[in-house]
C-alpha cells in the first residue's frame, strides 16, 4: 500500500502485483467538496498526460482532458515557489485585473467567451458564477474565482495534483506546457535549449495596432526609406508644430506603474516611446519617427518626423505603429495617438505595452494544433504560445486539453473553423510572419473577411455579422469535441 498526501486529498493506492491486467485501485478521500472516500479502478494502460502549470490555461486543459477519460498529472510549483506576481496558493490566480474584458458580442473577446461557454469551459463557468457588477465587462471576485477553480480541479478523480518545481520538460509522452508569462528560470532555460537560443522571448515590447480602414489614406503615403516609389510601409508625416505637440502630450501622459520585477525591461531596443521623449525631445525623431529617406508627396519635401505603420497580417486589415511600444494607460493611448495626422479616427485592434513575458515564435515552432515541431506530443498552451490575455490563454488551454486527450486515444486532431474566434486565434499563431511575430489579443481583424460585403459597412453591423457567423460555424466543432466527454 502506498500513501500519497496532497493539500486536499488523501490518496491510497493498492497495487495487486502478480495479477496481470488488474491494474491499480485508487481511493480518494476528498476534503472538498464532499469529504467521503471514493474508490475507482484505473487500468495500467490508461491514457495519461502531464500538464505543467495550473494557471487558467493549465486548469482548463486538465479539466477538458479529464472529462474525456484521460488521467491528468497536473504539476504546480505553488506553494513551494511563487513567481514575483503571484501571492495566493490557489490555481488560476488573476494577478493584473479582475476583468475578463467585454461581454458584448460586438467585441471579439466577447465572441470568444461565448464560444467557450458553449463548448463547456471550466474557466467561463467559474467566471460567470463569481461575476461582480462591471457594466458591459465580465469581471470576477478574484479570490472566489481562484478558489472555485481550485476546488473543482482538486476534486476531480482523474486529475492528480503534484506540487513542486519542474525544471526539465519531459522527453516522452504527451505533455502540455502551460507555465505562463513568468515561467521559472530553470524550465525556461530547458525550453530555450529545445527551441534554440533565438526562439524564446523574455519580454514583450508591443506597439499599438490599428485597423487599416480607420487610417486616413489621404494623409498616409506608401513608401520605404530611399525608395523612389511604392514601399512596404504607410507613413504619417508630421510638421514641426505637430511633432512638438505630440511630444508635449507624451511627456505629460499618465503611464501604467511598473512591477518591481519589470524594472529591468527597458533595453535600448525596446524603449517605450514616452521614455524616449524623456531622454530628449528629439530622441523619437532620431529613432522610430526619423523622417530620413522619406518624401511627403503632398509637399515634395521631408517632414519633421514620420510615423511608420507596418502591415501586420496577410490580408492588410491590421497595421502596427512601428516602434511605438508604450506604458501609457489605454485611455491615454487612444487620446494621444489620435492626435497624430491620419489617425484621428483610429480604431485599435491592440494597444501597446511593455511587460515581462515568456513566449515562443509560434508560426515557426508550433504545428497548427499547438505541438512543438521539435518535440511531437509537447503542446504549448496559454500566453507562452503567443496570445495576450486571460481569456485567450484559457481558450488555448481548452484546445490543448482536447488535442492531447485525442492524441492519447489515437484519434485525429480536431480543428475549429477558421471563422470562429478560436480558429482565428489559431490562424494568427500559424500564419503570422515569423520574422516579426508578437503576441496578440483576439480581435475581429484576425477573422476571415465577410464575403460580398460593402467595404464601408458600419463597424457595429460588420461585427455583429462576424459574431453570428462565428457562433454558427462553432457548432460542428462543438459536437465533434464533445464525443469523448464522460
Amino acid at each position: 500500500m502506498i500513501w500519497g498526501i496532497s493539500r486536499s486529498h488523501l490518496t491510497v493506492v493498492h497495487e495487486r502485483s502478480g495479477v496481470p491486467g488488474l491494474g491499480v485501485w485508487i481511493g480518494l478521500l476528498c476534503t472538498a467538496p464532499h469529504g467521503r472516500l471514493k474508490t475507482r479502478f484505473v487500468p495500467r494502460d490508461a491514457p495519461t498526460i502531464r500538464i505543467i502549470g495550473a494557471g487558467l490555461a493549465g486548469c482548463e486543459a486538465a479539466w477538458q482532458a479529464a472529462l474525456r477519460g484521460v488521467e491528468v498529472h497536473l504539476h504546480e510549483m505553488k506553494p513551494q515557489q511563487f513567481s514575483p506576481a503571484h501571492e495566493s496558493s490557489d490555481f488560476a490566480e488573476l494577478v493584473c485585473s479582475n476583468s475578463l474584458r467585454s461581454a458584448s458580442l460586438n467585441n471579439a473577446v466577447g465572441v470568444l467567451k461565448e464560444e467557450m461557454r458553449r463548448l463547456g469551459s471550466l474557466i467561463l463557468e467559474a467566471a460567470d458564477e463569481c461575476a461582480v457588477p462591471a457594466g458591459r465587462a465580465l469581471a470576477v471576485d478574484r479570490v472566489a474565482f481562484a478558489r472555485r477553480i481550485t476546488e473543482r480541479i482538486e476534486s476531480h478523480p482523474r486529475i492528480h495534483v503534484k506540487h513542486g518545481v519542474v525544471e526539465k520538460i519531459p522527453t516522452d509522452g504527451t505533455v502540455i506546457l502551460a507555465t505562463g508569462p513568468l515561467t521559472a528560470s530553470e524550465l525556461a532555460r530547458d525550453l530555450q535549449e529545445l527551441l534554440g537560443e533565438t526562439s524564446l522571448y523574455f519580454y514583450d515590447a508591443l506597439s499599438p495596432i490599428v485597423y487599416a480602414d480607420s487610417i486616413d489614406h489621404s494623409v498616409a503615403f506608401r513608401a520605404s526609406r530611399y525608395q523612389e516609389s511604392g514601399g512596404d510601409y504607410l507613413n504619417l508625416p508630421l510638421e514641426r508644430d505637430e511633432y512638438d505637440a505630440f511630444i508635449d502630450e507624451l511627456l505629460a501622459a499618465e503611464t501604467v506603474p511598473l512591477h518591481a520585477f519589470e524594472a529591468s525591461l527597458y533595453f535600448e531596443g525596446c524603449l517605450p516611446i514616452e521614455e524616449m521623449a524623456r531622454r530628449g525631445r528629439e530622441t523619437p525623431a532620431h529613432g522610430p519617427m526619423k523622417p530620413v529617406g522619406l518624401t511627403d508627396p503632398r509637399t515634395g519635401r521631408r517632414s519633421a518626423a514620420v510615423v511608420q505603420l507596418r502591415q501586420e497580417d496577410k490580408r492588410g486589415v491590421l497595421y502596427n505603429l512601428v516602434g511605438f511600444q508604450t506604458k501609457l494607460r489605454i485611455g491615454e493611448q487612444k487620446r494621444i495617438l489620435r492626435t497624430l495626422p491620419g489617425l484621428k479616427g483610429a480604431v485599435f485592434a491592440r494597444f501597446g505595452s511593455v511587460h515581462r513575458n515568456t513566449y515562443i515564435n509560434a508560426p515557426r515552432l508550433l504545428t497548427p494544433d499547438l505541438q512543438v515541431r521539435a518535440r511531437p506530443g509537447l503542446y504549448v498552451a496559454g500566453q507562452m504560445a503567443g496570445v495576450e490575455g486571460y481569456v485567450e490563454s484559457a481558450a488555448l488551454g481548452f484546445l490543448c486539453g482536447i488535442a492531447a486527450a485525442r492524441r492519447e486515444r489515437g484519434l485525429e486532431t480536431l480543428a475549429p473553423d477558421r471563422q470562429t474566434a478560436h480558429g482565428a486565434l489559431l490562424g494568427h499563431l500559424s500564419e503570422a510572419n515569423p520574422d516579426n511575430f508578437q503576441p496578440m489579443n483576439v480581435n475581429f481583424g484576425l477573422f476571415p473577411p465577410l464575403e460580398g460585403v460593402k467595404s464601408r459597412m458600419r463597424k457595429r453591423e460588420k461585427n455583429e455579422r462576424l459574431a453570428k457567423r462565428a457562433l454558427e460555424a462553432l457548432e460542428a466543432f462543438r459536437a465533434a469535441s464533445a464525443e469523448l466527454v464522460q
